[in-house]
């Protein structure tokens, strides 16, 4: 079995909610870090085969596969494809077991993990309100609601 290894890392700035990255739209964020990625890794852009990306809150500006945004918004060309993740805290965890577990298993050679989220752009808990005050019903199935109260 082949081996995964972390070539480069890239991030933002720590941020808080309200503060200098607020005016980021999430895919313009993640954009930025996936081509600083690439270019400390010296990969050519072309070569890269996957982006997975972790997101909690996959609503408003996170929503619609913001890893497939991503990679649009950089400057990887078209052909590389996004994922998206969604394991609520573990979603960039879960990106980066995905990505080394192709790579390891030979399925791919080159893919970026990571992960994005904009505490102010889409609030915690933005999920759980979103439809109910759209009028569209809530987060939770009935069953789900009577299983788990509150």
């Amino acid at each position: 079995m082949a081996e995964a290894y972390i070539v480069a890392t890239a991030r933002t700035a720590g941020g808080r909610r309200g503060g200098k990255l607020a005016g980021w739209h999430p895919a313009d964020l993640a954009a930025r870090v996936i081509d600083a990625l690439v270019a400390r890794s010296g990969i050519d852009p072309a070569a890269v085969e996957d982006v997975i990306l972790g997101c909690v809150s996959q609503v408003g500006e996170q929503a619609t596969n913001i890893a497939r945004n991503a990679v649009l918004a950089s400057s990887l060309p078209e052909s590389v494809p996004g994922t998206s993740i969604d394991r609520q805290c573990g979603s960039s965890q879960q990106a980066l077991h995905f990505a080394a577990q192709a790579v390891m298993s030979g399925t791919m050679d080159a893919v970026i993990a990571a992960g994005v989220e904009s505490m102010t752009r889409v609030p915690m808990f933005t999920p759980n309100a979103l439809p109910a005050k759209a009028g569209l019903g809530t987060y939770m199935s009935p069953a789900m609601q009577k299983r788990y109260p509150g």
